[in-house]
């Protein structure tokens, strides 16, 4: 798969080193993303997971190492020069504006968009129709599921290239989890947009993902199509 991903990526990152403080978090990671497709990044809580899409997105610094995305270098943009360049970002705990209306916290993506469009496009109503629904509703007045889905739209309003998705299926009841599920199949499959989520659910992970990337203790430690994923791997990185 490596080969593969490295002709077809669109976000790769290399030699990447992160600290905090003097505590060594990333150790000269590797990640391919191939493009168009879902990359499941997999591993036990605390290896560096949620680190390293910071990284990505700018919101933590790196020592050193490079993150190329689109065939653009971005490791030194600040992090509000992201979205712009096409990357969709969905953090853990959603982060949605509780007092803003649901209309009101997708529109915030509109922002940054570089075309110019001042409207929410049509098709976030098509993926998430109970947001059309609750479009006036205050964003904590929502479910957890339906939050989810607010912070999701949000990031797809931007028109992104990539969408990275932190646990999206955290804490969210099954029946919403299963619908997030299909919405990522759909980006990917029907909408080119490229998916790299962060995801504890090994079902769900086979289920939406078409390569699986698995750290241990800051590093790359297997990658591969979702279908190698083999029961070694999963009792030896996964199982807790």
């Amino acid at each position: 798969m490596e080969n593969k991903a490295i002709e077809n990526s669109i976000l790769q990152v290399s030699s990447l080193n992160q600290f905090y403080g003097e505590s060594h978090t990333l150790w000269d990671l590797n990640l391919s993303v191939v493009e168009g497709k879902c990359t499941c990044l997999m591993g036990r809580n605390g290896v560096g997971k949620t680190t390293l899409l910071q990284c990505i997105m700018g919101l933590q610094a790196s020592r050193n190492g490079t993150i190329n995305f689109n065939g653009q270098q971005i490791q030194k943009k600040i992090a509000e020069k992201r979205a712009g360049i096409g990357l969709g970002y969905v953090p853990q705990g959603r982060q949605i504006f509780p007092q803003l209306t649901v209309g009101e916290n997708l529109e915030l993506g509109l922002f940054a968009r570089k075309d110019g469009v001042k409207k929410i496009p049509d098709f976030i109503f098509e993926l998430f129709p109970v947001l059309k629904e609750m479009i006036s509703r205050r964003g904590g007045d929502l479910s957890g599921g339906q939050q989810q889905q607010l912070a999701i739209g949000r990031a797809l309003v931007i028109d992104p290239k990539m969408l990275i998705l932190d646990e999206p299926t955290e804490g969210i009841q099954p029946n919403i989890v299963h619908q997030i599920g299909d919405i990522i199949i759909q980006l990917s499959t029907e909408m080119g947009i490229t998916v790299l989520l962060v995801e504890q659910k090994l079902p769900f992970a086979r289920r939406v993902g078409d390569y699986f990337c698995i750290m241990e203790r800051g590093k790359n430690v297997a990658t591969g199509e979702m279908n190698e994923l083999s029961d070694e791997f999963v009792q030896k990185f996964l199982t807790v």
